[in-house]
This record gives structure tokens, sequence and C-alpha cells, in this order.
């Protein structure tokens, strides 16, 4: 009766937003509302399978040439299951959080509740502010990163300008993202971005058996501990997009039905990168250690132009999905997060963009950075302190009891629960933390050592005359 009871009251308030939005019969309104204004389940899974699956789809193949195939593959499926496992914990923390604050009459209609915030409500100041330096700088790099990739793919299709030249322009075009208020709004994008990354990837696919595999092609991998560790992180980044998890939460009209969106979502991802890394890696082999965007080894084709101009677009979109967080930790810290004027939050959340295009500039190695990110950053952010976090949270016998969201019976009870917590806490610190943080570092600072900071065109071909 009383999980009855907590759900009203978790969803009551999105419910009156909800009809407050529709009371308009315009056909603007009822536009407005399809393609802008969700909070469905159906929302929240295609920004979190869209989210999940960005430009990482181009350096899986990558991964698989430092890992080999088969640890390529059960990489994959291991880290699948393990995000969905702490993207589940978050969802409970902040279910909990929530249903505590509402108790409490704390009204969130023009508030959007983040990470740090849940953990600080339920463990403290100590726990915020380290969910707050993991989480902020994780979305810092990944914003950082698609960039990145942007200037990696258009170069591609057009090379009349240099990588860094295109890092400029698209910077610019990123900062349009201050524009979009909030989870709420990206209905159209996040659809629109999963059948992007659906075609790229089946493009890939079907590209690389089509082209067969190339002359005298080698499947040497693995040949080193560096290289392994680091495709095993870059893979544990792919499948750590839930730093967002929160506030996706948070623009669902019932955030309690988020339970298994991530998993669904996850299974999903797995049909588009299992295909696409196995195929490219079985065509061109140890060729991908020297290319870390698939794309630059298939032929130029019609086909492959559209995957680069798709692909352009949703790092777009994902630009906006890892910076709108930090948008809303920059309002709250200015104090505008509240107002209820789109402009002045816009012209509020510009400075925060300066930073990501500053760094796009001087660490523009596209495939090394996701594994260094992963493993420095990742691997607390979406790992390590969700999982101890639970722990904490529910360590006291009350805790438990009083729970809102208990653990499914199936994985035997509390016990159960806390057993995986301990696993993911442990294989995460010692393989992704430290042996993948070692390797990815020692790549990282070999890229540095072989092109330089700033480098005007990263694994760019010779430019023919």
């Amino acid at each position: 009766m009383a999980s009855e009871k907590v759900e009203t009251v978790v969803a009551g308030n999105y419910l009156e937003m909800e009809n407050e939005e529709g009371d308009s019969k315009s056909t603007s309104s009822k536009l407005s509302r399809f393609f802008w204004h969700g909070g469905s389940v159906y929302d929240a899974w295609f920004s979190c399978a869209s989210n999940q699956v960005a430009q990482v789809l181009l350096t899986l193949p990558y991964s698989f040439s430092q890992l080999g195939m088969l640890s390529g593959i059960l990489f994959q499926l291991f880290y699948g299951l393990m995000g969905s496992w702490t993207a589940y914990l978050i969802s409970v923390l902040y279910v909990e959080y929530r249903t505590r604050k509402e108790r409490e009459k704390v009204d969130f209609r023009n508030h959007v509740i983040q990470w740090f915030e849940v953990l600080d409500g339920l463990l403290g100041k100590h726990w915020r502010n380290l969910g707050l330096f993991f989480n902020c700088t994780f979305l810092l790099f990944g914003s950082v990163i698609q960039l990145i990739a942007c200037a990696s793919n258009i170069y591609y299709v057009n090379d009349n300008l240099d990588k860094r030249t295109w890092t400029y322009i698209f910077g610019a075009c990123c900062a349009t993202t201050v524009f979009i208020p909030s989870f709420h709004n990206y209905r159209i994008w996040s659809f629109l971005g999963l059948m992007m990354t659906t075609y790229t990837a089946w493009y890939m696919t079907i590209a690389s058996l089509i082209h067969g595999q190339v002359e005298g092609v080698k499947h040497s991998g693995p040949t080193k501990l560096v290289l392994y560790f680091t495709g095993a992180t870059n893979i544990l980044y792919t499948f750590g997009g839930h730093a967002v998890t929160v506030e996706i939460m948070h623009a669902m009209w019932k955030p309690q039905k988020f339970k298994l969106i991530y998993l669904i979502a996850t299974l999903y991802v797995l049909t588009l990168t299992l295909p696409s890394a196995a195929a490219v890696y079985w065509a061109f082999g140890d060729m991908l250690l020297t290319h870390a965007n698939a794309l630059s080894l298939l032929p130029r084709t019609r086909f492959r132009d559209t995957a680069v101009i798709l692909m352009l677009i949703h790092q777009f979109i994902t630009f906006g999905f890892a910076c709108t967080p930090l948008y809303f930790v920059w309002e709250k810290f200015i104090g505008v997060h509240e107002t209820k004027s789109l402009f002045k939050r816009a012209l509020a959340r510009l400075p925060v963009v300066i930073p990501i295009w500053f760094l796009a500039i001087i660490f523009p190695f596209f495939g090394p950075i996701n594994s260094t990110v992963g493993s420095l950053l990742v691997s607390f952010t979406v790992y390590i302190i969700p999982a101890m976090a639970h722990m904490v949270t529910f360590a006291s016998a009350p805790s438990r009891e009083n729970a809102v969201e208990r653990p499914p019976s199936m994985l035997g009870g509390w016990v159960g629960l806390y057993s995986m917590n301990v696993f993911v806490v442990v294989w995460v610190l010692v393989v992704g933390f430290g042996l993948g943080g070692w390797a990815s570092m020692l790549n990282f600072i070999h890229q540095i050592d072989t092109f330089g900071l700033f480098a005007k065109c990263y694994q760019c071909p010779p430019h023919k005359a």
C-alpha cells in the first residue's frame, strides 16, 4: 500500500504540468507538444538509446583491433549489462530522494533535479561534492569528444579545411544548444538521433561485408596489454552514457517507470554496435590500429557521405545531451535556473561552451580520448559512485525497511543486491580505473608525443595535390 501512495506522490506534479500544457486547443500547441514536449516512457527510451551510441559507434572497430574479436564481443555484452545495472541503481536513488522531498512538500515544478542533489539529499555534502566533480568533468569532456568527432567526420566529406578549422566551426554551431531548455524538449531530436545511428551502424556493417577483406588482412589483436586495456576502457565508456540518467528521469511524467528502460535501450544498442564493429574489424583488421574513425577506411560513396552527415547531426544532438546538465549546474550557481525567461537562461549558459571549445582544439585525439575519459571519469561517475552510494544509503535496517524501491527477489533480495554492487566496485576500480587508466594514459601521452597538442589535422592522410 505504501508504494502505491508513493507512486502517486512522485507522479503528481508532472501530471498536473502535462494538463496545464494541454489546456490550449490550438494547432500550434498540439504540434509543439507532439514534437517538442516529451515525458513518456518512449521519450526516455529514445533519449537513453540515442545518447548511448553516439560517435563511439565509429571507434568500436578500433577497440576490436586492440582487443581481438572475441574479447571485443564479450566486453560489449559484459559492460552493457553492468551499465544497465548501475543505471537502475541511479534510478532507485532518484525515486528515493524525490519521494522523501515531496513528502516534505518540496515543489520541483521549476527545478530540475540532478545527480549531485540526489547524493546531497541522501548522503550529505561530501558525496555531493564528489558526484559534482566527477559528473561535471565527465560531461565536460563528453561534450569535447562530440566536437572532436564532428571535425573528424566532416573532414571525410570535405577536406578543403583541416580538422582544427572544422572544430572552430562546429563549436559555434553546437553553442546553439543553449536555447534548448531541458530534456523535455529533446523528443524529436532523440528519435531522429537514434534513426541516424541505426542507419550508420548498418551502413558500416553492409559496406564492410560488400567491400570484403583487404589484401593480406591481419587480425593480430590482442598484442599488447596497453592496447588491450585501452580498448576495453573505450567499451566501458560506450556503456557509461547514463551520466544524464537523473535529468532524463526528471523529464518523465512518471519517473518510477524508468527501471528497465536503460536495459532495453542497451539491448537495442547492442544490435547496432556488435555487427558493425565485428564487420569492420573483419574487413580491415590491424589497419584500424591507426584509423580510430572507422569511416576513414570505407570507400567514399553517397552512402558513406550520408552516414557522415547523419552522424554530424547526431553529434550536435549528443553535444546537447552532454552539455544540458552542465548548463543546469551553471544556472544554479549563478542563480538563474528557475527564471522563466528562455533568452536570459540561454545567455547565461554561453560561458559553459567556451572551455569545451578550447579543450577540443588542444586534445583532438579522436578515439584515444574516449578511453582516457572512460577510465578516469566514467569509471567513477556511473559505476563506482552509484554502486557505493546505493550501499551506503540502504546500509541501516530502517532504511531498507522503508525503501521506496525494494530489490528484485530474483536477485536474492538485499544480499544479492549488495553482492552485485561490491563486484561492480571492485571490478571497475581494478580493471577500469587501475589497468584501464594506466593503459589509456600511456596511449594518450603517445598521441601527444606523436602529433603534439593543438594538432592541426589528427590522423589525416597526406593531402593530394
